[in-house]
């Protein structure tokens, strides 16, 4: 009687065995954010036209604590003063390249980039913007609707950012843009913008838009927003930097993007 009691325990024990979910079935089920090591999405941010201004506002840029890009606007009293200053403070630094509009074009004429310009001008243009930044890293647009849908324009850009190992970042000012385009096929790093902060100049709708950028981070794992170094935009980074680091948001450099 003993034996077979310890028979159908026995029994019992091996069939309970063979009903357990296999271990591949648990896996499957594992939270996103663990199977990323605790990061939900990568934010890059990139802040446009410094050069302009010398004040509390570019120097509170420079004491936000992420990895942020820096686009330096060349021709302006404080262009080359705020790169050399970002980069010592070990943010990263762009060339925030002027060019041509669709609508009307502002300022910088000496430096831009235009339909009307020979190759060989286009190209000593960015060759003397270049060695301007010594620390800028890699390149974006700025205006640039008539410059960036130019497919000559863009393959002489293409070719000078490639000579130096400059990468480019599309700032996506019109949608008929061929610069990213370009740039992958003529084998430069390259990146588009998928939101930008600050086209409204207020703090509620750039926070809006800055957790637009968040959401599309987490959704594809990197996302790319472009704003400006103004006060409001300033001060809705200030707020909302740490919180989207507790969150497990990790902020990178441009150079991060386009690899």
């Amino acid at each position: 009687m003993a034996v077979l009691v310890l028979s159908a325990c026995i029994l019992y024990i091996l069939k309970s065995r063979t009903e357990e979910p296999a271990p591949t079935s648990r896996i499957v089920t594992l939270p996103k954010i663990e199977i990323e090591e605790d990061i939900r999405g990568n934010i890059v941010i990139i802040i446009d036209d410094f050069g302009y201004r010398d004040d509390n506002v570019s120097e509170g840029f420079l004491s936000l604590d992420a990895d942020l890009t820096f686009a330096v606007i060349p021709g302006h009293q404080n262009s080359k003063v705020f790169a050399a200053k970002a980069d010592q403070n070990g943010y990263e630094v762009i060339v925030h390249m002027p060019m041509e509009s669709t609508n009307e074009t502002r300022g910088e004429k000496e430096y831009m980039l235009t339909t009307s310009m020979t190759s060989n001008e286009i190209e000593s243009r960015v060759e003397e913007v270049i060695s301007e930044f010594p620390e800028a890293v890699g390149m974006n647009n700025h205006q640039g609707s008539k410059a960036t849908s130019d497919k000559r324009i863009m393959n002489i850009l293409s070719n000078v950012l490639k000579r130096h190992g400059k990468y480019f970042i599309d700032s996506r000012t019109t949608s008929e843009t061929v610069a990213e385009i370009t740039m992958r096929f003529r084998g430069v790093h390259t990146i588009r913008r998928h939101v930008f902060l600050d086209n409204e100049n207020k703090q509620n709708k750039i926070r809006e838009q800055l957790y637009k950028l968040v959401d599309k981070a987490e959704s594809i794992g990197l996302a790319v927003g472009i704003g400006h170094a103004r006060i409001n935009t300033l001060e809705v980074l200030k707020q909302e930097i740490p919180k989207l680091k507790e969150y497990g948001f990790k902020f990178q450099f441009a150079s991060f993007a386009v690899k």
